[in-house]
């Protein structure tokens, strides 16, 4: 692979070490191949990624700060809270689906992270899930959805439903990415509108 693979060390060793702990898992991949694959010694690997879970971290670390910049831009646009409820859900869906390795790698082996990198991910996907409850609730000021439907409770319900996709979803199966968005976020806004028939809490 390191031949005619111009980016830089970093990136290439990322890319395999995704490859190779989606193929064969995190435990059943050693430094040596992921060096192997790339290329490089060993040395060079070290200098920038201290241990091999460091590379597991940065495959999700990465990803998740994608899906938060885009995340905030939606959140902070113009419009109604649904329309960008709707155009987040639908991109962390797409985002997720176009990133499927590294989510299948980090939700098989998040628990095979030391203790602060475990701390430090859950802060960060925290900060994200208060992001979108902040949508949700401002749906519910606005009267768009029921207010006793508890943010918290609609948003684990979400992200819940979306991190079991790469147990399943395949790119060539029936449903395209395109398709699988609109159903899920379909289904998620439909159990929160005013009228939908849901529950209130008692």
């Amino acid at each position: 692979m390191a031949s005619g693979d111009d980016r830089p060390l970093p990136e290439r060793l990322l890319a395999v070490a995704t490859r190779l702990f989606a193929e064969n898992g995190y435990e059943g991949t050693s430094v040596q191949e992921i060096v192997g694959a790339a290329g490089v010694t060993k040395g060079a690997m070290y200098h920038y990624f201290a241990a091999k879970d460091d590379l597991l971290y940065e495959i999700y670390h990465r990803l998740l700060a994608l899906q938060t910049e885009r995340l905030q831009r939606f959140a902070s646009g113009r419009g109604p809270a649904e329309e960008r409820l709707r155009a987040a859900a639908v991109d962390v869906i797409e985002t997720s689906l176009a990133h499927l390795d590294e989510v299948t790698v980090f939700f098989r082996s998040m628990h095979l992270l030391p203790a602060e990198k475990q701390k430090a991910v859950r802060a960060e996907r925290r900060r994200y899930h208060e992001c979108v409850r902040a949508l949700v609730e401002e749906g519910q000021r606005e009267g768009t959805f029921q207010a006793g439907v508890p943010a918290d409770l609609a948003v684990n319900f979400f992200f819940g439903a979306v991190h079991q996709i790469s147990t399943w979803w395949h790119p060539d199966g029936p449903l395209d990415a395109v398709a699988l968005g609109d159903y899920y976020v379909g289904l998620f806004l439909n159990g929160l509108r005013t009228g939908s028939g849901v529950s209130e809490s008692r």
